[in-house]
């Protein structure tokens, strides 16, 4: 279940903002400069500290920054599709987008707690052994045991809400997501139930 919103997975280098020519701008963001962005735009849905208080809005404390800045260029160019996200993003420059990711992917993510223990069991081990039989592998061979991620590559899942999970697992099921690197999530999705994502979504939500 590489998301990641896996969500992600999928999660695009930036070497094309490296290699700028002068005057673009620089490979990394100011966690400063985006204080006020953050205030006036991201908090009301993510929270100031990136920990979201409502389960349809993602938590963005402690994800990478690279991939935070990706998930943010791919909704201004069209390739991720949300239509909140595609206005707010519609006025941000490159270096304002590399100044969120910078602030959120240092802000300390909150644990989170699994709703229900019965599912979550279910999903721990759909996480750590996949669905045999179904050609879905563990979610924690790209994502970690624990649920942290690797950087600039696979994004954290650990703590994330379970109905933001679910949702984005469904989507790459669906194909209306469509960002993953080489249709990764897409392709494991596709082989998941919607119990499988639902019981791997719990799971998540309390995984520390």
């Amino acid at each position: 279940m590489k998301f990641v919103v896996t969500l992600a997975a999928a999660l695009v280098a930036t070497s094309a903002l490296a290699n700028a020519p002068a005057g673009a701008p620089a490979s990394k963001g100011d966690p400063k400069a985006a204080e006020s962005i953050v205030t006036q735009v991201c908090a009301a849905c993510h929270g100031t500290d990136g920990n979201s208080a409502a389960a349809v809005n993602p938590s963005l404390a402690g994800l990478n920054a690279e991939y935070l800045n990706k998930q943010l260029t791919n909704f201004k160019s069209g390739d991720r599709k949300n239509a909140v996200m595609g206005g707010i993003v519609a006025t941000l420059t490159p270096q304002d987008m590399l100044n969120l990711a910078a602030y959120f992917s240092m802000q300390q993510p909150k644990p989170g707690t699994s709703k229900d223990q019965e599912l979550a069991l279910v999903g721990q081990k759909i996480f750590r052994g996949g669905v045999q039989g179904a050609g879905v592998p563990a979610c924690a061979s790209c994502h970690g045991p624990q649920g942290k991620g690797v950087p600039s590559q696979f994004p954290r899942l650990a703590g994330q809400h379970s109905d933001y999970i679910y949702s984005q697992l469904n989507s790459f099921r669906l194909g209306t997501r469509s960002n993953d690197a080489a249709k990764m999530m897409r392709t494991i999705a596709a082989k998941m139930t919607d119990a499988d994502m639902k019981a791997v979504a719990a799971y998540i939500q309390g995984l520390r």
